[in-house]
């Protein structure tokens, strides 16, 4: 019994076809490329239709496939459980890029690629089971990447952690390899504590993949790391001498996109003489959320709170206050009482909708009145009736991608 088989009686679907899917959505339009795609000759009947080739039949079944998710008219547009239908619908059918659908929606730019992530397998579910259903072989499918589909469905949960730590564990990992390459790696690190904000899983791998890279590369000599700790971040710099000869390997995919998903950046540096330089950029905390809300205890609460989850708190006790910060700071995400006096928070979340500096910052309406249909037709990313937990929040945005 093959593998496909297994996936599709356990409720899984097979990678592959997945991927085949979304290369099919990413050339919607492009019909050339569907008529030579493997799907097309997967999922087209074996009679074509009069006029209608196996390419231009691949796409009215993915178009199909999307209407399946379609929540209704009555369903509001930001609503969370229309969003995977309208992220689809605006980037594959309209052609939006995915920043202009996340404007769109309200929500964040790293949870619209989560959410286009979910509705791709959503679609590909619709297509396995109208077309695979009795079928007991893999559908043909084309050699794809692992680690493509492994940084799909890795979803980091950053708080905060001593860099040194990490940075010592990753140390440990690789002073062997240091040593058989006979090279002298010397690390310097201050007494304090360094705290980032990091998933330690992932902040592990790269701090060990970029020291094991940097030893291979020097080939002998000595390597130096620098950890240095700043206000809004840290950085890790290293310096090397590579070795003579051809030009040098590229930093593993793997280690490059790790980076890319834990929000740091990485720069490099490469000089005549041979000498390079590597300067990893790693947040000292997480996303800022701005609370617009009067009551003082809650917003004491939900600092403490967030602050332990790597999240940075601002705090704004009125609408204009809260509406000058938005502008100013440009928040991560905004928590909103509706409550409010002088400017409520109807006021407030519309015209944040309405300023192109802050229309695109999700935000999580929370209101004593159970209303939430209209908060989604004014703009909310997100409703959260009171009283509010803080849980309720966090788990808010994780949901809407911004922890």
């Amino acid at each position: 019994m093959n593998k496909a088989g297994d996936a599709h009686r356990r409720g899984e679907l097979p990678e592959a076809f997945i991927e085949q899917v979304k290369r099919a959505l990413e050339h919607l339009y492009d019909f050339p490329l569907l008529q030579r795609h493997p799907l097309a000759r997967d999922l087209a009947p074996s009679v074509e239709r009069a006029g209608e080739t196996a390419g231009q039949f691949l796409r009215r079944e993915l178009i199909n496939a999307i209407e399946t998710l379609n929540p209704g008219p009555s369903v509001p547009f930001r609503a969370p459980h229309a969003r995977l239908y309208n992220l689809l619908h605006l980037h594959y059918v309209e052609g939006m890029t995915i920043q202009e659908a996340a404007h769109e929606l309200g929500v964040s730019l790293r949870q619209a690629y989560r959410d286009l992530r979910r509705g791709e397998e959503s679609v590909a579910a619709v297509l396995w089971a109208r077309h695979f259903q009795n079928v007991h072989e893999e559908p043909r499918a084309i050699d794809l990447s692992s680690l493509q589909a492994e940084m799909g469905r890795l979803e980091p949960h950053p708080r905060p952690v001593d860099a040194r730590y990490l940075l010592q564990r990753a140390y440990k990992a690789v002073e062997r390899l240091a040593q058989q390459r006979a090279t002298r790696l010397q690390i310097h690190a201050p007494t304090e504590q360094v705290v980032i904000s990091a998933d330690p899983t992932v902040a592990q791998q790269i701090l060990t993949g970029l020291l094991s890279y940097v030893v291979q590369q020097a080939r002998g000599g000595t390597v130096e790391g620098v950890l240095t700790a700043g206000d809004e971040r840290a950085t890790f710099m290293l310096s090397y001498m590579s070795a003579p000869g051809p030009a040098s390997a590229e930093l593993p995919a793997v280690v490059t996109q790790l980076i890319e998903k834990q929000g740091w950046k990485l720069e490099e540096h490469r000089h005549p003489d041979g000498a390079r330089s590597m300067a990893l950029h790693m947040s000292a905390y997480g996303p800022t959320v701005l609370v617009i809300d009067d009551n003082e205890g809650l917003v004491e609460l939900l600092d403490r709170y967030l602050t332990g989850h790597a999240c940075r708190v601002v705090a704004a006790a009125s609408g204009r206050e809260g509406l000058e910060l938005a502008q100013e700071i440009r928040p991560d995400a905004i928590v909103l009482d509706v409550m409010m006096p002088e400017v409520d928070g109807w006021e407030v979340l519309q015209t944040l909708r309405t300023r192109p500096q802050t229309s695109a910052i999700p935000v999580i309406v929370c209101s004593v009145f159970n209303d939430p249909e209209l908060a989604y037709s004014l703009g909310a990313s997100l409703f959260l009736p009171k009283p509010v937990r803080r849980d309720d929040v966090l788990n808010a945005l994780r949901e809407l991608g911004v922890v």
